[in-house]
């Protein structure tokens, strides 16, 4: 009996092997041919992207490493370790200075989930943190991959609150406080916060970033370009506005006047981009007099385009730029109506004034250097963007003083003159 019992304890050992043993390779086997499903094929990049690349030897060519990004994040089943790094995200901070000097960044978004994914890798570091706002109204199956995605970054969440964004309208600045609030109560040191949109993508690294706001011109001092307001702009603050959600902002019946803003401020008319201390945001959510300015910006068209900059013209507030101006290279954008001016036209198409742009806008956008550009879309010149995120993510690799690993690289070279004469050598 006893040997009976051996035998049968050796038997149930073994079977428990084989059944872990073959659950591993099927489990491997499953995630393998799982990735290779959602990927795409390795593909040669745009000859439009040529001149934004490293020149290489003759006869080398750049070939794509990227995924499908929306049906892999829809699709895929794969666990967070597996899911960034397809996706290319850099998990390293590449610099003590970067490591040192953490950001934090409010991205609202709606629409065009690759655009996302791609501004978003464009800008992590695990250093930072990222409060990311979804428009309230936007498509359950789009929330729900932005949450997928968000699950699996410890310094990525969502907006506690989300509103319903209006083109102009008080919801775009309410998203924006929303965010505020969340990263006030932040874990993580950031020192200067960014707001940027879907359409966004950025220019300088996230090194260059970070020197450039510890410059002296702008160590101390918050970014909110912008000038007092033109009589041209009255009519925004002079008249009260009505936000229909969702949808626009009109004038109220009879064009009712607004009374004066409180505390007797000057409003100032500007960009609705910032860059802001931390100082300064958590004047924006406790002082009495940001909270008034709040209050009466509700009926008017547009506030964030004066909010920000009317608060950072008050002497109190930490980090306030009286002198500022238009200062501060915080965008890229081409408007219509400076055509002939600040640039030489849109090699794409405008929309509400602003150019989306192509591949012809690049040498401009790169050359201005500016924080970030605006506006992109992957339907109508997706080349564009292909280009400007290899062109960056190879200089943020090129500033790196970490080893670089394979996974997040955009792009790697394949020798097409061996390959040309490994294809006619099998044909013959």
């Amino acid at each position: 009996m006893p040997q009976l019992e051996g035998k049968k304890c050796s038997f149930v050992f073994c079977l428990g092997m084989s059944i872990i043993v073959c659950s591993l390779i099927y489990l491997r086997t499953w995630m393998s041919t799982e990735t290779n499903h959602l990927k795409s094929p390795s593909r040669p990049i745009s000859s439009e992207c040529k001149a934004f690349l490293p020149s290489g030897e003759k006869g080398v060519e750049w070939n794509w490493l990227d995924c499908q990004v929306e049906s892999y994040i829809h699709n895929s089943r794969m666990p967070c370790s597996m899911l960034t790094r397809d996706l290319h995200f850099i998990t390293k901070p590449l610099s003590r200075e970067e490591e040192d000097y953490p950001l934090a960044f409010i991205v609202t978004v709606h629409k065009e989930l690759e655009l996302f994914v791609r501004l978003l890798r464009a800008i992590y570091m695990p250093q930072n943190a990222y409060c990311i706002h979804v428009d309230a109204k936007a498509p359950q199956e789009y929330q729900a991959a932005v949450r997928k995605l968000v699950s699996c970054f410890q310094n990525i969440f969502l907006s506690s609150r989300s509103e319903t964004v209006t083109y102009a309208g008080f919801s775009r600045l309410q998203a924006d406080l929303n965010c505020m609030k969340d990263l006030a109560k932040s874990k993580i040191g950031w020192k200067k916060v960014v707001n940027l949109c879907g359409q966004d993508f950025p220019v300088k690294s996230n090194l260059e970033l970070v020197q450039y706001m510890q410059t002296k011109e702008w160590r101390d001092k918050n970014m909110t370009p912008g000038v007092k307001q033109p009589a041209s702009m009255r009519h925004r603050t002079e008249i009260q506005h009505k936000e229909i959600v969702g949808s626009h902002v009109a004038p109220k019946r009879r064009g009712l006047k607004k009374g004066p803003p409180p505390h007797n401020l000057e409003i100032y008319f500007g960009t609705a981009y910032y860059a802001l201390t931390r100082p300064f945001v958590d004047f924006v959510l406790k002082s009495p007099v940001a909270q008034d300015l709040l209050q009466w910006s509700k009926d008017t068209f547009s506030p964030d385009e004066h909010y920000w900059v009317t608060l950072n013209h008050i002497a109190d507030a930490p980090g306030s730029n009286m002198d500022g101006g238009w200062a501060g290279a915080i965008r890229s954008i081409k408007w219509s109506d400076q055509q002939g001016k600040t640039h030489d036209g849109c090699k794409g198409h405008y929309v509400r004034d602003i150019c989306v742009y192509a591949v012809g806008d690049l040498p401009w956008i790169i050359n201005r250097n500016a924080m970030f550009a605006n506006k992109f879309e992957s339907n109508t010149h997706p080349e564009a963007l292909d280009c400007l995120e290899l062109w960056h993510r190879n200089k943020v690799l090129d500033q790196a003083t970490v080893p670089i690993e394979p996974s997040w690289l955009l792009a790697t070279q394949s020798n097409t003159t061996s390959r040309r004469y490994s294809n006619s050598s099998a044909g013959a």
